[in-house]
């Protein structure tokens, strides 16, 4: 529950009724900069099975299921990384997959007490990734 505002403070922005996003796209959507766009998106289409028309010039849009995540290069804005929990269908896979691919280990794949079968990873391009299969 979010807090409400203090007396005499307004909700900031308005509410405004939808469209305001692109339809089928979630209202909170991650943003990484790297000056390798291209190198991170092939990362996360072979590692978490993401799906994305990658095009120079532009954010790429990679869609994990139902999430998006927008990676950028670097000639706008400084690099960035993400630290980013990720559903995947087998975590031991996409965790043998990220360390082919050359990720950090931050966390070997273990069963959570809240039935999440979960590793952790570092990418090359500095991003935490928390990979995860509901058991």
């Amino acid at each position: 529950m979010r807090p409400s505002p203090l007396e005499g403070e307004t909700v900031c922005p308005k509410a405004r009724s939808p469209p305001f996003a692109p339809a089928g796209w979630p209202r909170v959507v991650p943003r990484i900069f790297t000056p390798d766009p291209r190198g991170l998106v092939e990362f996360m289409r072979e590692t978490l099975g993401g799906t994305c028309e990658y095009q120079d010039g532009r954010p790429a849009e990679v869609w994990i299921g139902e999430s998006v995540v927008m990676v950028s290069d670097t000639a706008a804005r400084p690099p960035t990384s993400a630290f980013l929990y990720v559903y995947v269908p087998e975590a031991d896979a996409a965790y043998a997959c990220a360390m082919a691919a050359g990720c950090r280990s931050l966390e070997a794949p273990v069963s959570t007490p809240y039935g999440d079968r979960r590793c952790m990873v570092e990418d090359r391009w500095g991003n935490t990734w928390q990979i995860a299969t509901r058991r």
